[in-house]
């Protein structure tokens, strides 16, 4: 079987810059274990897989390790794809995914995604975090990920993480933020335990940081930048239950993979 292939640079408008996904549009559903072991073969940070379903599609997206129940940048990357290489006629595309109905439409040059807050509490940094970050944060919160407040943008910069301590937290993942200097504020996203020691550009972290950032700032319009080496670049928006994640994405790479 020939399946298509896409791998688009996400949260950004240069090639080698923001986050790589792979996005594969299928007929129908393949064996669980068949797309987790192309999403490894890939070894990018997730690949999509996609399938039409009534006016919208059902996605997935898998790690090179795991399944997962949300993710940003390849929803983003996988609706340039629809936009732009698919023959899709209209500026909104429906996804139905585990977490529920997803939003996506274009607005002005960026691709917007319309996704849930995600809901937190603030706990006591544990043992590991602090052993993992290599310094003991301002606050920290716990969602899905653990996100631990910075000082400064200088000081998320300066992270060199352990990542063995990081696997022995209950967590997903283990995102770091501080106010930026060149914009609202700045975040890291480290994931070991799903096959990601750091990922570029993480958007269902910023369900998290969205809503926080707009209570700290007092604004719901947020300018963020994702300060890993490759970098990304989002423009959000808090909405209560709801947060829009814009950016923009560029295709790397067009081809077909046989199972």
């Amino acid at each position: 079987m020939k399946i298509p292939i896409y791998q688009v640079d996400a949260f950004t408008d240069e090639l080698f810059k923001g986050n790589s996904a792979a996005v594969c549009p299928l007929e129908k559903w393949l064996e669980d274990e068949v797309m987790q072991s192309i999403a490894a073969e890939n070894n990018l940070s997730e690949t999509a897989f996609y399938v039409k379903s009534g006016d919208g599609f059902d996605i997935r997206w898998f790690t090179p390790k795991v399944e997962i129940d949300l993710a940003g940048h390849p929803t983003l990357a996988t609706a340039h794809v629809i936009f732009n290489h698919r023959k899709f006629n209209g500026d909104e595309i429906t996804f139905f995914s585990k977490r529920g109905e997803l939003k996506v439409k274009k607005v002005n040059n960026m691709i917007q995604l319309d996704f849930p807050a995600a809901e937190s509490k603030k706990v006591s940094p544990p043992e590991e975090l602090i052993r993992g970050l290599g310094t003991t944060p301002k606050e920290v919160f716990k969602s899905r990920d653990y996100l631990a407040v910075l000082e400064s943008e200088e000081e998320v910069l300066a992270i060199n993480p352990d990542f063995q301590s990081l696997k022995m937290l209950d967590s997903f993942g283990i995102i770091v933020t501080a106010r930026g200097n060149r914009s609202d504020f700045v975040s890291r996203f480290f994931a070991p335990n799903a096959g990601i020691d750091e990922d570029p550009v993480t958007g269902s972290a910023h369900t998290m940081l969205i809503p926080f950032w707009a209570n700290q700032l007092n604004q719901n319009k947020l300018h963020a930048l994702q300060i890993s080496k490759r970098g990304g670049k989002l423009f959000c928006e808090y909405h209560g239950d709801r947060v829009y994640i814009g950016g923009q994405a560029i295709t790397y790479l067009v081809g077909e993979i046989e199972v």
